[in-house]
């Protein structure tokens, strides 16, 4: 393969070589700055869509959370542009694909991408200035990380009060199990690096840090000779590095900036703790976690990293792998651990196995569990196809062009970022062919994987055991501290510093005010937003034998294959069974093998198989709708026949007769769906709030909203008797019946050159099914006041306002109303004034609805009159134009977002079924760009009346009280 770029590049770096990687179409350059030493690697690739990442290695030495702290103040202000929130700002005055800035355990890096060439070099010089140039200002470490206030901010003889976005983020996080599991598991294998802290904080420890402390983090890390630059895409190597110098590199000299992270000491004898976790229940029977960890060998070690990898792999790579089998079967647990497997980005690896939803007495037999499957491992070896089924899946990986979520540049960049920042070497990470390749030959040998178990696991006295007890009392214990804590201080001030917390919190609530002359940041404009937006079209569309469309995509040699079939007419009972159907029905046997037998076979051919319904409303009517089953699968295209023969094994001959199995499964799900809340509990509140406004909005609380958790844990409860289990399998095998016949339509994506190796077997396995009763739900429409409690140590707000559907001509002033809403006035009201992590606003067309949300907010009564709030300044202050172009830059930018070559082709033909023409789309799109302040206010004034709101919020129970004063009706989850 050619070499997609020359090595013309800026002087004041050095070349240092160049790898074409042809699994992944691109080709890697390594650069080194001369001055500073810091390092560039660039991804070249046809690919226009531009990612930009600098990395630093941080190291904390404490759990204050100085590091993540330090990522979101660097943010706030910087030497060239010196405004309160340029990161923020430029958001909204950009084409940006994705920003954000992330803190791992060791390291924090600030990334972009855009397709658009100006607004990628704007992006750039703003985040040069803001990594190598901020102003780190006092006021900002103190909205950002922590700050004590009296709760009457002028009134010092009202109660103190711990504030900050980073201290409640860190509250919400750490509500999470899985997150204190995994805190507490490392800290002990740790004890003396800094893996040992917490790098996004303590809550309890958040407060110690001192502004000091925080600008010394920052010269120390936040230097070039600490960085690592890397870029992807089609831009020239030459002009990136002329920017990375002029702006920023030029002012700097080498340093040695002293971290490196080094070796831990190794344990000479296994460690057992025992600890605690917060839960608001009153039931805390099998809610222990109990997980074994080791620590492994360094990340950077590739065939040490790929050794590991495959170790896993065997292990628990699917339902089949030994220890996968013995963690989901076995009743000393309800599910696998949330934090099982490799973590390998950090310096070290650390292999973690174990399970939830146990007892503390069962530690032992855990403990034994796990070993004993080890020695059963290393005695008895693995069948070859075994390691040869994980090197598939490994293949399988690195050749996906995946980005969907992430942009495609960013997860290759991210992907190699760990080896980068330990000095290892990011180019063989990413070209793994070579290490494959040694690794398929040291597999040949049957002692391979039994060795690696007893080096790495059997034969490692490194390992802990930690048992993760739930603790009703926890939570009162903890607030009761932190009170003590603040009246203590409250006690020790003098009357002058007391006059200096309410000055502060003065002239902090001034800095929140200020309109800053952000005419510095670079901008788009209008000009700079493409007339129109390219849409996948088939390559063939076909109605005879069965309907089916092809798409001709860069897949990079995967193929794609799914069927929508039309959803049935269902009753209640069989609606509320539907996700768990969607959950399991990959997962089970199916023909004439079990699901031990398939979950082989899916992963030794394909890529794996999922199950969901899509269930849309029309683009003129919220209550008319056009409802789908999907199933959907990938292979290599060398394994087509697989792909095909065992994809409709599963559509036509799932057993439901394996009913332990359905029962670890529903047991899984649970949870999983549990642990799901504290992470995306203003998706719950927005659902919650919207219910009451359509059918379909009703569907998504009930299915996958906290009710539908509710409902599974009820479900899981009830299955252990032997009867209901029975019940429960047979209602799933009728439903399963009733859904294979529905109508099929087959949506098959791979580059075109490979359609004949597809076409061949699909004709003789696919057939058109029978026209169905069509799936309908009964019309609703109410208001909800509804407040779920639940283990959360912070708030999810939210109101809805009943809106309109998408082809509706207000649906566009709707769309950049919620973004006019968050910039203007939700961002400063409630992350910078109320401390929550996030809030804001959208029109949400699924539930024709505009909802307001907050996201772990430490506030409930205020953030919901903010929401009123922010309706008033809509309608009642004069706005000028620029605002508005803002607010659209972000409606188009998430329109025009590119997703995967496959995601796209999949996306076209959802939107085809369920009747959003490409005409359609683009009418929607031009729509947003002609919208005017007028508009806003005229559609705010007409839909968004704060007497006919719903609320929907989710807290903790010791908000309970608060919340029955507003009204609301009380569940929980």
């Amino acid at each position: 393969m050619e070499s997609m770029t020359d090595t013309a590049h800026h002087p004041a770096f050095t070349f240092l070589r160049s790898q074409p990687i042809a699994a992944l179409n691109l080709t890697v350059d390594e650069y080194r700055h001369d001055a500073t030493g810091a390092r560039h690697y660039h991804l070249a690739s046809e690919d226009d869509q531009n990612v930009f990442l600098v990395g630093l290695r941080t190291v904390p030495e404490d759990s204050t959370g100085v590091a993540h702290i330090l990522e979101h103040t660097v943010l706030c202000g910087s030497e060239r542009f010196p405004v309160r929130d340029p990161f923020f700002m430029m958001i909204r005055r950009s084409l940006n694909t994705f920003m954000n800035a992330f803190t791992a355990s060791d390291w924090t890096a600030y990334p972009f991408a855009s397709r658009n060439v100006k607004d990628f070099y704007n992006l750039l010089d703003v985040y040069l200035d803001a990594v190598f140039f901020s102003r780190i200002d006092e006021r900002d470490f103190r909205q950002e990380g922590h700050r004590v206030e009296f709760e009457t901010m002028d009134d010092p003889s009202t109660p103190l009060t711990f504030k900050g976005v980073v201290f409640n983020e860190m509250k919400g996080a750490m509500s999470n199990p899985a997150s204190v599991l995994w805190q507490t598991l490392t800290a002990e294998l740790f004890p003396t690096t800094t893996y040992h802290f917490n790098s996004g904080g303590e809550p309890v420890d958040i407060p110690n840090l001192s502004y000091e402390q925080l600008r010394a983090f920052y010269q120390r890390f936040y230097h070039p000779s600490n960085a690592v630059f890397m870029t992807y895409g089609n831009l020239p190597v030459a002009d990136l590095q002329a920017q990375f110098q002029d702006k920023a590199l030029a002012r700097f000299s080498r340093i040695d900036p002293r971290s490196a992270v080094p070796l831990e000491k190794p344990l000479s004898a296994p460690q057992a703790i025992e600890s605690a976790y917060a839960l608001d229940e009153d039931d805390a029977s099998e809610k222990t976690h109990v997980v074994l960890g080791w620590l492994l060998g360094e990340s950077t070690d590739l065939d040490a990293a790929l050794e590991a990898q495959v170790l896993e792999g065997v292990l628990l790579e699917n339902s089949a792998s030994p220890l996968m089998r013995a963690l989901e079967t076995t009743d000393l647990g309800g599910s696998p651990s949330p934090i099982l497997g490799l973590e390998d980005s950090q310096r070290q690896m650390v292999f973690v196995a174990g399970v939830e939803g146990a007892e503390p007495d069962r530690a032992d037999a855990v403990e034994a569990l796990v070993l004993d499957t080890l020695r059963a491992v290393a005695e008895q070896g693995v069948p070859a196809e075994m390691i040869e089924s994980v090197l598939h899946q490994i293949e399988l990986s690195q050749r996906e062009v995946t980005g969907d979520g992430f942009p495609y540049g960013l997860q290759l960049i991210l992907h190699g970022l760990p080896a980068a920042i330990h000095d290892g070497d990011p180019i063989a990470v990413l070209d793994l062919e070579p290490a494959l390749a040694r690794l398929r030959t040291k597999a040949a040998d049957p002692e391979f994987i039994p060795g690696l178990i007893r080096k790495l696991l059997l034969d490692n006295p490194h390992r802990v055991r930690v048992v993760l007890k739930p603790d009703t009392g926890l939570t009162a214990v903890k607030q009761a501290a932190e009170a003590a804590r603040l009246a203590e201080m409250k006690a020790a001030l003098s009357d002058d510093e007391k006059a200096a917390i309410v000055a502060q919190a003065k002239a902090l609530a001034e800095r929140q005010a200020e309109v800053d002359d952000i005419s510095i940041l670079p901008t788009v404009t209008r000009e700079d937003i493409p007339d129109h937006i390219d849409l996948p079209t088939p390559e063939r569309t076909l109605a005879q034998p069965v309907a089916q469309t092809w798409y001709n995509r860069s897949t990079n040699g995967l193929a794609y294959l799914q069927v929508a079939l039309d959803l049935p007419h269902l009753g209640h009972d069989e609606l509320d069974l539907l996700p768990i159907y969607s959950g399991i029905l990959t997962e089970l046997g199916a023909g004439d093998r079990d699901y031990l037998q398939m979950a082989e076979a899916v992963a030794a051919r394909t890529g794996g198989f999922s199950a969901r319904t899509s269930i849309r409303p029309a683009l003129d009517d919220a209550e008319h709708l056009t409802s789908y089953f999907m199933l959907g699968g990938k292979a290599l295209v060398r394994h087509a026949d697989d792909l095909v023969d065992l994809f409709h094994t599963v559509l036509e001959a799932a057993r439901f007769d394996e009913t332990a199995r359905i029962r670890d499964l529903i047991s899984q799900i649970r949870f999983r769906s549990e642990q799901g809340i504290a992470g995306s509990g203003h998706v719950h509140a927005m659902n919650l709030a919207s219910s009451g406004m359509s059918a379909r909005a009703a569907l998504t609380h009930r299915s996958g909203g906290v009710a539908g958790v509710r409902r599974i844990k009820a479900m899981d409860d009830a299955l252990d008797e032997p009867k209901a289990l029975a019940d429960i399998a047979e209602r799933l095998g009728r439903l399963h019946a009733k859904i294979k016949g529905g109508l099929r339509r087959y949506n098959i994506i791979a580059e075109q050159r490979h359609f004949d190796a597809i076409a061949e077997p699909l004709a003789k396995r696919m057939h058109h099914g029978d026209p169905v009763k069509p799936f309908a739900l009964n019309p609703v429409h109410q208001t909800v006041r509804e407040a779920w409690l639940g283990n959360l140590a912070v708030n999810y707000c939210a109101k809805a306002h009943t809106a309109v559907p998408p082809l509706h001509e207000d649906a566009a002033a709707l769309a950049v109303l919620g973004g006019f809403l968050r910039n203007g006035f939700l961002h400063r009201t409630i992350r910078e004034q109320g401390g929550a992590y996030g809030g804001g606003a959208g029109y949400d067309a699924e539930s024709a609805s505009f909802r307001f949300y907050s996201y772990r907010d430490p506030r409930l009564t205020e953030t919901l009159n903010d929401f009123d709030r922010a309706i008033d300044w809509m309608l009642d202050t004069a706005h000028e134009g620029r605002t508005v172009d803002e607010a659209i830059f972000g409606v188009i930018s998430s329109i025009d977002k590119p997703g995967s070559p496959a995601g796209e082709a999949k996306k076209a033909f959802l939107d085809q079924l369920h009747g959003r023409s490409p005409e359609q789309l683009r009418l929607m799109r031009a729509r947003v760009l002609g919208v005017t302040e007028a508009d806003l206010k005229r559609v705010a004034e007409r839909y968004l009346k704060p007497e006919t709101a719903s609320i929907g919020v989710l807290a903790g129970p010791t908000r309970e009280e608060e919340l029955r004063g507003l009204g609301l009706h009380i569940e929980r989850i």
